[in-house]
């Protein structure tokens, strides 16, 4: 969070990566609530779940009759957006025709709606993420080099929660806090924060936060191992059955040495 507190206060483009799930929204998010654009919109595009023919007219708007179906002139998200900050998520989830137009977007700072030959000076900030490694998709020519550079000039790598085990206890109380039950805050057992920390959590921060909810519904105001999803208590269990056969084994192999140390000394002996 300090590279966020730094880059904060600028307005260049931002480019987050990292597994799904590892909080690119939560970071975006924070990156415009600690900027001079906080009083201004923030909006969040998911570019996977956009039909390609249909997300230069979602971003940019179009006027009417521009294309079947458009009876009225439409603003784009990105007007919405005017003094704020656009959230472009799955970026590399968008079409190389597409990307030639947002990359003017972010060079001259305009757009040019669906359908109309007049362009409109926008005051925009840029964050976009992916769950890819951009990089690869400019090598495999699925993303447009000079749109990467655009949309590089700060890059914040998002680490997956198995790297950050130290955080997995203050996300969960995090989490929990926002959660009351007869209006007494959610705790949890030791037993439950054991199974936290074992756990790998393939899904991240989203992971971890619907387990929090779910284990707070299901809970008496203490979480406790039997709250928690079956994934987790399966799977946790699962860790600590190899762990514990790990030490049995690295206990057989010390005693099997230390056994023939000691044949080899009484032979010795003889």
């Amino acid at each position: 969070m300090k590279q966020v507190g730094r880059v904060a206060g600028t307005s260049l483009p931002v480019l987050l990566t990292g597994e799904s799930g590892t909080g690119k929204e939560v970071v975006a998010s924070a990156l415009h609530r600690r900027s001079e654009r906080a009083e201004k919109p923030f909006v969040a595009v998911n570019c996977g779940a956009i039909p390609a023919e249909l997300i230069e007219s979602e971003l940019f708007g179009h006027v009417r009759g521009s294309f079947t179906g458009a009876d009225r002139d439409r603003r784009g998200l990105w007007e919405e957006a005017d003094g704020g900050t656009v959230f472009l998520d799955e970026i590399t989830e968008t079409t190389p025709a597409f990307q030639v137009k947002l990359l003017r977007a972010l060079q001259e700072g305009e757009i040019r709606r669906v359908g109309s030959n007049r362009t409109q000076k926008l005051y925009v900030r840029v964050i976009a993420a992916s769950n890819q490694d951009v990089e690869m998709e400019v090598k495999g020519g699925r993303f447009r080099q000079d749109l990467f550079y655009r949309l590089n000039a700060v890059s914040i790598v998002l680490p997956p929660l198995r790297e950050k085990r130290e955080d997995i206890l203050s996300l969960a109380q995090t989490f929990a806090q926002q959660i009351y039950s007869l209006n007494l805050a959610v705790t949890f057992s030791r037993e439950a924060l054991n199974l936290f920390e074992q756990y790998p959590w393939p899904g991240n921060i989203r992971e971890l936060e619907n387990a929090v909810v779910r284990a707070a519904a299901m809970c008496d105001g203490t979480v406790r191992v039997q709250d928690l999803p079956e994934r987790i208590r399966t799977l946790s269990a699962t860790v600590m059955n190899r762990r514990i056969r790990n030490v049995i084994t690295s206990r057989r192999r010390k005693s099997g040495t230390l056994s023939q140390k000691l044949k080899g000394t009484t032979s010795r002996a003889y």
